[in-house]
């Protein structure tokens, strides 16, 4: 038998990236997997359409996860369709870097309210039906522990998940559900690609800097999002797990 057989899971923000890895790996463990997006239909629709075809269940749902209404219309859809939750994986995020005196009020509210106030609202609506063994992750990132220049927003939000995560592992430890972070790397996706990112000088900086000598792949997240969300972690709750290769 699959690990997460009989599973409902929610991912937000997996119509690509890191997201869209973490639901097809879900799904491929016999979870059944809401694919949250906030305006990629077609991306979500794809990822739908690649763990559909190898057999497993998947349905998209739009929703931006900073507007309470549209994070409750999240897991309402999940309960719908699937009629129970076990699994929510607060994924949605978005990135800007920039020197101190670029710094803007919208630049900071647009990161805070959906890296922050989207995972806390999404958490908020999920918690209701998450029972014993249920399992919340939340994807941080290394910037919390490496700080690097040109990042105090994103840096911030990042370091703010990781103390909510603790919050609220000690909240919710008592009705049996877990709450741990994983703090990825630099990871090739879409979006680091997109951005400049990949191919950069930070990009060789950090890997020369990682014992395990290279970028990170969404195949080296997806497992462990696997682990944390099955009854193999079941002991593990206000853990940050960095997934960087090694760099501290």
């Amino acid at each position: 038998m699959s690990k997460l057989t009989g599973k409902v899971a929610v991912v937000t923000g997996a119509s690509k990236g890191i997201g869209a890895g973490i639901a097809k790996a879900l799904a491929a463990e016999g979870a059944s997997v809401v694919v949250n997006y906030a305006s990629s239909k077609a991306g979500a629709d794809a990822v739908v359409a690649a763990i559909t075809a190898a057999g497993g269940k998947a349905v998209a749902v739009g929703g931006d996860v900073s507007k309470a209404a549209e994070a409750q219309g999240i897991i309402d859809a999940a309960i719908k369709t699937y009629g129970k939750l076990d699994v929510l994986v607060n994924n949605s995020g978005i990135y800007e870097f920039g020197a101190l005196e670029a710094i803007t009020e919208e630049s900071f509210h647009k990161m805070f309210n959906i890296n922050v106030l989207g995972a806390l609202l999404v958490t908020q609506a999920a918690a209701k039906h998450l029972g014993e063994g249920g399992s919340i992750i939340n994807i941080g990132s290394g910037v919390s522990r490496l700080t690097p220049p040109y990042s105090s927003i994103y840096t911030g939000t990042k370091g703010a998940l990781d103390a909510i995560t603790g919050v609220l592992a000690r909240e919710l430890g008592p009705r049996k559900i877990r709450v741990n972070t994983i703090n990825p790397g630099m990871i090739e996706t879409e979006g680091t690609i997109s951005g400049g990112m990949i191919g950069s000088e930070l990009e060789k900086q950090l890997v020369s800097q990682a014992p395990l000598g290279r970028t990170g792949q969404v195949g080296d997240i997806a497992p462990i999002a696997v682990f944390l969300a099955s009854d193999d972690s079941a002991w593990l709750t206000g853990e940050q797990l960095l997934a960087t290769g090694g760099i501290r």
